[in-house]
């Protein structure tokens, strides 16, 4: 079983993504800004986090370089989960520092398969 972070504002997309997820057997946490997705990661042991991108207090890309630089969080996969699909995003996102990207809205059917990409395997 994986702990996979959710970081997500929008209530109802992250309420999915953990019902998705709790399903297929991992555990999830949840965070609603990337400040709280940040004091999340340096406290709980981690596999995955997904970082929608706009979001109040602090965004998901400076959540994410936080996480990156830090010694203890590095390590943990920071897949961008987000609905801006504007041309060439994916690749800044990628150049950027996440590891990966998940359009919004998730397809249930193929979303844990999707994650399974960015878990540790084993």
């Amino acid at each position: 079983m994986s702990r996979i972070l959710v970081v997500d504002d929008n209530v109802l997309n992250l309420q999915l993504a953990c019902i998705t997820l709790e399903m297929a057997g991992h555990e999830t946490l949840g965070a609603s800004d990337g400040r709280k997705a940040i004091e999340v990661a340096e406290s709980e042991p981690l596999d995955l986090i997904l970082m929608d991108l706009r979001m109040p207090v602090m965004d998901g890309k400076h959540a994410m370089k936080h996480i990156k630089a830090n010694e203890r969080t590095r390590h943990i996969p920071v897949v961008a989960l987000t609905a801006s699909a504007m041309k060439g995003e994916r690749e800044l996102l990628l150049t950027s520092g996440f590891d990966g990207y998940i359009d919004k809205p998730i397809d249930v059917n193929s979303f844990v398969h999707t994650i399974a990409e960015f878990l540790p395997k084993g």
